[in-house]
């Protein structure tokens, strides 16, 4: 795999980022210039791409809330925007319901009759508790609340400012934001306060990309896929241009070569903000297609390819280093030979390799869901690596893998070059394998595992996906 066309790729999508307000998230012109460029080389290749549309949830912070009592603005950690919280600034005076601020989850706000004694036009001041945000927020809303406060319940572990989120676009249109638990409490005397959010929540249209090459079998279809989606806070180089790129770099080599099996690749929208993409596909087919569903043998994932502290992972398939209590989920026949595959490919170029969990937090989620077996590579997110991964494959210890992770500095100076072309070159023998393979997994597996040399215990018990650009972001 010739890594110039990787790092192309790569510079393309900088520069995407760079002419839309610095990201590609879903929903975004950056994502819609992303979209446009991957159809366009797909097309050069004599691909015949297809762009399945769909509709997504959308949310921008335009500027970070504030909440101002008297005369004092509250201190910026104590506050945090609801997702699909309304817009505005609001002036008026707090009013609580159903709680004296002690210690605890509350029922606050969580019946419409909690609203009785509500003066329309004051800023209900709730307690987090018992309902979703969003029941709260709708309840508060429908009696007349000028804006909403919800503050958290102080319990160990729970004392900063809530984030949260109302669930989807059109709870309410009147301002939602967490407090600090202390916050909270110190309003609950009915001051007049001033509310002010800056945001865009509504429903979006998105899409993913599909492409397959125009030999194989198309009843033992290898589907090979990445998100091309970045968060709304940067440009996303290595989550996940660092994935889409690698996969469109193989995709125009094989554009040109027979394989046994058919290769459908996809590029995926909205990843970040739920797996939108990957789960309307798969749902969309098994309602409209279940045949071509079914003839899915494989899914090969690649999310985060390229990180600057890396580790060389591969999704835990056999549970043999993380299981449920790590955050594994019950893995269907198969991905114990998808992981044995890729370290037999780093063993025979003596790399080391590691693991990371089977959690289905990125888009093979929807696939195992449905009993495909799944795999794939990562080389670490928010997570810190250890002396011992650091010993096997270099880097510093104590700092995260990617220290850039969901922020505007993750460029083009956020990957490293060396892992970005392990993992590529990782990428590719292993599509090729299975692409030219019977895809008898069980058979496959024996022979495979008894292969594959014991697998260094170096594991990351970080995942990747929709609990990330809104893991902190809790319903209640």
């Amino acid at each position: 795999m010739p890594p110039g066309k990787v790092l192309e790729h790569l510079e393309v999508f900088q520069a995407i980022a760079n002419a839309n307000n610095g990201n590609r998230a879903s929903g975004t012109s950056g994502y819609r210039g992303s979209v446009d460029y991957v159809v366009g080389r797909l097309r050069a290749a004599r691909y015949a791409p297809r762009v399945q549309d769909f509709s997504i949830p959308f949310f921008q912070e335009v500027s970070p809330a504030t909440v101002s009592a008297g005369g004092r603005q509250l201190a910026a950690e104590d506050v945090a925007v609801m997702t699909y919280s309304g817009s505005g600034t609001v002036t008026a005076p707090v009013q609580a319901v159903g709680t004296t601020g002690e210690t605890g989850a509350s029922t606050s706000g969580c019946e419409a009759g909690d609203f009785a004694d509500f003066v329309p036009g004051n800023i209900a001041l709730l307690q987090r508790g018992t309902c979703a945000f969003g029941v709260k927020a709708a309840n508060a809303a429908a009696a007349g609340a000028s804006a909403v406060l919800i503050f958290n319940t102080g319990l160990p572990g729970a004392e900063g400012a809530v984030a949260g989120t109302l669930g989807e676009p059109g709870v309410t249109t009147v301002p939602v934001v967490g407090l600090s638990y202390t916050a909270g409490v110190a309003l609950l005397g009915g001051v007049e306060v001033t509310v002010s959010t800056q945001t865009v929540s509504e429903t979006r249209e998105t899409s993913n990309i599909l492409a397959e090459t125009r030999s194989g079998d198309p009843e033992r279809t290898v589907m090979v896929g990445a998100h091309l989606d970045s968060v709304p806070q940067g440009p996303g180089i290595n989550d996940n241009a660092s994935g889409s790129a690698g996969i469109l770099a193989i995709a125009e080599v094989l554009a040109g070569t027979e394989t046994a099996n058919a290769v459908r690749f996809a590029w995926w929208g909205a990843e970040e903000v739920g797996l939108h993409g990957s789960r309307h596909y798969v749902a969309d087919l098994k309602t409209n297609d279940p045949a071509t569903l079914g003839n899915v043998a494989l899914y090969l994932n690649f999310d985060m390819i390229g990180s600057p502290n890396h580790g060389r992972f591969v999704y835990d398939g056999d549970a043999s280093a993380f299981g449920p209590d790590d955050g594994s989920v019950p893995a269907p026949a198969g991905p114990a030979v998808i992981e044995a595959a890729f370290h037999e490919h780093f063993g025979s170029l003596g790399l080391p390799s590691g693991e990371t969990e089977f959690s289905g937090r990125s888009d093979y989620g929807p696939f195992i869901a449905e009993g495909i077996a799944s795999g794939g590579l990562f080389t670490g997110a928010e997570g810190i690596k250890t002396v011992e991964q650091a010993a096997l494959f270099g880097g510093r210890t104590g700092i995260g893998y990617d220290f850039c992770y969901h922020a505007s500095c993750d460029d083009l100076s956020n990957i490293d070059h060396r892992a970005l072309d392990e993992m590529t070159g990782a990428a590719s023998a292993v599509i090729l394998r299975f692409a030219n393979s019977p895809l008898d997994l069980e058979e496959q597996g024996r022979r495979l595992l008894a292969a594959v040399a014991p697998v260094p215990a170096a594991t990351v018990d970080q995942g990747h996906g929709p609990s990330n650009a809104a893991e902190a972001r809790q319903l209640r």
